[in-house]
């Protein structure tokens, strides 16, 4: 009797500890979301409608519904944010707990939704890249993309490495030939972008 109550008794902080970074990252999506409807984005589509997938590259729909080829990029980051709290718990000699982790990779998450959608950004996209159409995420799109790092993370944590692994340059490569862009050539066109880059993209868009 006093065993099994001390089992329950210890899992009580474990689940309200659960709660409450649940209720966490719940609250950090919100203002974030508070945050780019004050910068002028969007609530939803322009256009008036909210599709669930939106599967052209370049159009004035792209960035706008809940999902689209660029949401496999943000999947992609939940796998590497998984990566690095794994990495950061290896180093402290002291696994993160995965509510902190992923409220931290929300946080992270967010922030470049803030400064993707910021005019800086905005414009380096039309500038360097093929996404000459590019207005900027609407917010129902930019909490979406958080939500499918957050999937990303889970299954990080679930599947085994090689799958992950496996899963990503599936993604990657989809991608790349369906749309011919992809999380890794949308980071080397902002950083360092290239004009035979930008005209193979833009040939069929």
């Amino acid at each position: 009797m006093l065993a099994a109550e001390a089992g329950i008794a210890g899992r009580k902080p474990a689940a309200a500890t659960s709660a409450l970074w649940t209720l966490a990252c719940l609250v950090a999506m919100g203002a974030f979301a508070a945050l780019l409807l004050a910068m002028g984005r969007s609530a939803i589509c322009p256009c008036g409608t909210v599709e669930l997938w939106h599967g052209a590259a370049n159009d004035d729909g792209t960035s706008q519904h809940v999902s689209d080829w660029y949401s496999l990029s943000h999947v992609i980051h939940g796998f590497l944010f998984y990566g690095a709290a794994h990495l950061v718990g290896r180093l402290r000699g002291r696994a993160l707990g995965f509510g902190a982790a992923l409220f931290a990779a929300i946080l992270v998450e967010g922030g470049w939704e803030l400064l993707e959608n910021s005019a800086f950004i905005i414009d380096r996209y039309r500038e360097t890249t093929a996404s000459d159409a590019y207005a900027g995420d609407s917010v129902l799109n930019s909490m979406a993309d958080i939500a499918f790092m957050a999937l990303g993370f889970f299954v990080a944590r679930l599947a085994p490495v090689w799958t992950v692994v496996l899963a990503a340059i599936f993604m990657e490569l989809l991608a790349l030939y369906v749309i011919r862009d992809n999380l890794t050539l949308n980071v080397l066109m902002i950083l360092w972008p290239l004009d035979a880059v930008r005209d193979w993209q833009a040939a069929v868009r």
